[in-house]
């Protein structure tokens, strides 16, 4: 833990002055840039060596930088089809899809509080799961709603980095609470004995502390690159929300850099989580051949059945939409990759383990029964079922 910190820390240290200079080095050249934009005299750039930018014959390099050198104020989130239409129905759809998402994990949640025999580790990162399910989904859903209602696709500077910041947190939290959730049931399979006293509740909220604090980090860390930026390339973004991938490859700063803050990103925060899940997976099934009973198998493999599912859909998406930004030129697919990663599975989570999961289904009974008992409606029944019988 400690080694991890201080490696981001001193990471964020590196990234920051070697961003710095960098920013130095570009704001002097749009300072020289706007000074001598109005004579037709010869403009020297840095690394590029000399371009003309006489009358005459005008040198795309300089029209291109003076592109780079704007400072924005606003994006334009592109999403799907600007036809009424299509946009009315895409409104019925996100609108519903995005009560059932929120409905769906509310009730997990409280089913998971109100039910003692819920109060387990499992259970506990279950419950927290929902609830970034609901920030990932309301962190891109309801905007995308306003500017269909509003025939708008504009957002403010601030607010697309706000809005990308939050959608990395809840974004990593998935990672992570799924990558403790696959910690959790290895130990339940493989060390049963010892469960009680390895997932206590102090380590179960080190764990989520721990989840959260490196989520954190990720998303300062992308505030940090795009930040340090001090232009961008253009200001239409390919999705119906500020993508972190495409704010990074909007931005005019220095590839390299760039592509290596990517690439260590992807690598604490992509393949290590995945690699835990892998191993935890691994130990799991090598302990569940080695049970003798096919009903024992079935068993304890149940156990885990439903967060396979799930990582299998998180992660399955999320590739499909990495996939789909690197390969795919067509606006139109990466927005809808992106749907199913931050729409669609936050929306079956719910459904997976509900019908998975007999103990979840008994805690959702039970709070539907009470919800019926308790309304007006059922009370005013109990009266006049009680005033209709015959005294004795």
């Amino acid at each position: 833990m400690d080694f991890f910190g201080l490696m981001l820390l001193a990471f964020e240290d590196f990234l920051a002055e070697c961003l710095h200079s960098m920013c130095d080095r570009s704001s002097q050249n749009t300072e020289a840039i706007l000074e001598n934009s109005t004579k037709t005299e010869v403009i020297t750039i840095e690394g590029n060596g000399r371009h003309s930018c006489g009358p005459k014959r005008r040198s795309p390099s300089c029209s291109e930088t003076r592109n780079l050198t704007r400072i924005v104020s606003e994006f334009h989130l592109l999403g799907f089809s600007q036809d009424p239409v299509l946009q009315a129905l895409l409104l019925g759809l996100f609108l519903s899809m995005y009560l059932v998402t929120v409905l769906g994990n509310m009730l997990i949640i409280l089913a998971v509080t109100l039910d003692p025999h819920l109060h387990t580790p499992m259970y506990f990162f279950l419950c927290n799961l929902s609830l970034a399910d609901v920030g990932l989904t309301s962190t891109t859903v309801p905007k995308m709603i306003v500017d269909i209602l509003t025939h708008s696709t504009v957002i403010s500077y601030a607010g697309c980095l706000t809005q990308m910041s939050v959608f990395v947190v809840f974004a990593c939290m998935d990672d992570f609470l799924l990558t403790v959730m696959a910690y959790d049931r290895f130990v339940a399979i493989c060390h049963p004995l010892h469960y009680q006293v390895i997932m206590n509740s102090s380590c179960c909220g080190f764990l989520f502390l721990l989840c959260f604090v490196a989520s954190l980090s990720d998303s300062l860390l992308h505030n940090l690159i795009v930040l340090q930026s001090s232009c961008f390339n253009r200001v239409e973004i390919a999705n119906f929300f500020c993508d972190p991938s495409q704010i990074l490859n909007l931005t005019c700063s220095d590839t390299f850099s760039s592509d290596i803050f990517t690439y260590i990103v992807s690598i604490l925060y992509g393949f290590l989580p995945m690699s835990g899940i892998f191993f935890s997976y691994y130990k799991i099934v090598s302990s569940i051949l080695r049970i003798p009973s096919p009903g024992g198998r079935y068993k304890a493999f149940s156990t885990c059945g439903s967060h396979l599912t799930v990582v299998c859909l998180f992660y399955g998406t999320g590739i499909g939409l990495y996939l789909s930004s690197a390969f795919s030129l067509s606006v139109g697919r990466g927005a809808l990759a992106s749907v199913v990663y931050t729409v669609v599975t936050p929306m079956l989570n719910p459904f997976i383990y509900s019908l998975r999961n007999r103990e979840i289904k008994r805690a959702m009974c039970k709070v539907f029964n009470k919800t019926a008992s308790s309304s007006p409606f059922a009370t005013h029944l109990d009266l006049v079922g009680a005033s209709s019988r015959p005294k004795h």
